[in-house]
């Protein structure tokens, strides 16, 4: 660009030469009027090539600028026709060491790749166990995203995968892992339709944790398909129902896919110069009927969740959620939806939980999150046994350093506590250090 300029500077110049060229012999030795015609001519149509080539420059300027700028925002970003192209994701290796009061998880489990509640070990007497460590890239994701203008329409399609509970090789050779499909929808103006975030769930006002979800106890999160439709502030959706049953007694886990009527869930979200405030509310047919049990009941949760702005860059997130019938809504199913009582038939268990968080930044590479979050399940006892989750609760802390925009290394310290209904506990202090590159 700046040797584009410099072509335009010299050409100027050489328009003052040449008009000093051919002007001053006209003046001093035309020996003719029909000389002096001919070499006027000849400098009008010289001036006119000259105009039409920096009028050139200036728009190969113009569109260099532009080219660059588009660059700089976003680098993955392609047309094809009418439609916009954007590729996505991020690359994150993870360290993570983590440590039991009451035994360990064995390898492959779940719970090592990321904080999972109600897998913490319980027991009685002493039994702590060392640390734990794996490395690992399974969060590491990848996305696509069109949005096209069709006859004044917007349709956006996205897919979105990663390799986090995907089945795959063992850690011995290749550790390769299956990808999984996260998000896969459709949305055609104001109607959405595929797999995403549950209309339930407030993704905005979710901590920034290096852990995968953060303080899973305390908050909604779920994906699944679900038919969505959005006017302004207000959301209404249809949704994936799924039930997920405690036996008479406890002992175990029935998942039931025998729902007849979808999850009906209704969000109001305000936005302003102050942050944002969503509350929303879920309508559950919680069923069973697997030949012994044929029975139903209903279900139903409210959650209030805000990110709000403090002073120039901090901000406070929180969510707070209650209901019957919740289960695999809440805390990443730490309870269940429902239990059998002695006749066969279903009762919804309430549940309860919230977090807050505030992000502090230091300057404009150092930031902090401080983040505590609780659940309390209100189990019958008599139905569910004393080997349920009674209540857990967690503390986050990290420092996160970002020497340019899209790179984030940091380090976090988790502890969390959980209790079942005999009283029987057991704690877990994890270490968490994560590189992660955003795309």
């Amino acid at each position: 660009m700046e040797r584009t300029e410099t072509r335009i500077s010299l050409k100027r110049g050489l328009l003052s030469g040449i008009a000093l060229t051919f002007l001053l012999p006209c003046n001093a030795f035309a020996a003719t009027n029909q000389e002096l015609e001919a070499k006027i001519n000849r400098l009008e149509s010289m001036l006119m090539e000259l105009k039409d080539d920096l009028q050139k420059q200036h728009v190969e300027v113009a569109a260099t600028k532009e080219i660059a700028q588009k660059a700089e925002k976003n680098s993955l970003e392609m047309r094809v026709g009418n439609t916009k192209v954007s590729l996505g994701g991020y690359i994150k290796a993870d360290f993570i060491a983590s440590s039991y009061s009451r035994g360990e998880l064995g390898p492959q489990n779940l719970g090592r790749d990321f904080y999972i509640a109600g897998l913490i070990p319980v027991g009685s007497g002493p039994s702590e166990s060392g640390f734990d460590s794996d490395l690992g890239a399974k969060e590491t994701r990848f996305n696509i995203k069109t949005t096209t203008n069709v006859n004044g329409h917007d349709l956006t399609t996205f897919i979105e995968m990663d390799f986090l509970t995907g089945p795959g090789g063992n850690e011995r050779l290749t550790n390769s892992y299956n990808p999984r499909m996260r998000h896969a929808f459709v949305k055609y103006d104001n109607f959405l339709a595929g797999q995403t975030w549950s209309t339930f769930q407030d993704v905005s006002a979710l901590a920034e944790n290096l852990d995968f979800v953060g303080p899973a106890e305390g908050t909604v999160f779920i994906r699944q398909t679900q038919f969505r439709y959005t006017s302004g502030g207000f959301q209404i959706s249809v949704e994936n129902p799924e039930t997920t049953i405690t036996p008479f007694g406890g002992g175990g886990r029935i998942v039931s896919d025998d729902g007849a009527i979808p999850d009906f869930v209704i969000r109001y979200n305000k936005k302003d110069s102050w942050g944002h405030i969503g509350i929303a509310g879920i309508l559950r047919n919680l069923k069973l009927n697997n030949g012994v049990i044929d029975d139903s009941t209903t279900g139903w949760g409210i959650s209030l969740s805000g990110k709000l702005k403090v002073g120039a860059k901090d901000d406070f997130r929180f969510m707070a959620t209650g209901g019957k019938g919740l289960g695999r809504y809440l805390g990443l199913n730490t309870a269940n939806g429902a239990v059998i009582n002695a006749a066969g038939e279903l009762e919804a268990i309430g549940s309860y939980a919230g977090f807050v968080s505030y992000r502090h930044f230091w300057n404009d590479k150092f930031r902090s999150n401080l983040t505590l979050s609780a659940f309390k399940a209100d189990n019958n006892v008599a139905l569910t046994g004393t080997g349920v989750t009674k209540d857990v609760y967690s503390m986050h802390a990290n420092l996160l350093y970002s020497p340019i925009p899209k790179i984030t290394f940091g380090g976090e310290y988790m502890y969390a506590k959980r209790t079942i209904e005999s009283s029987l506990n057991g704690n877990m202090h994890r270490l968490q250090f994560s590189a992660k590159y955003a795309f």
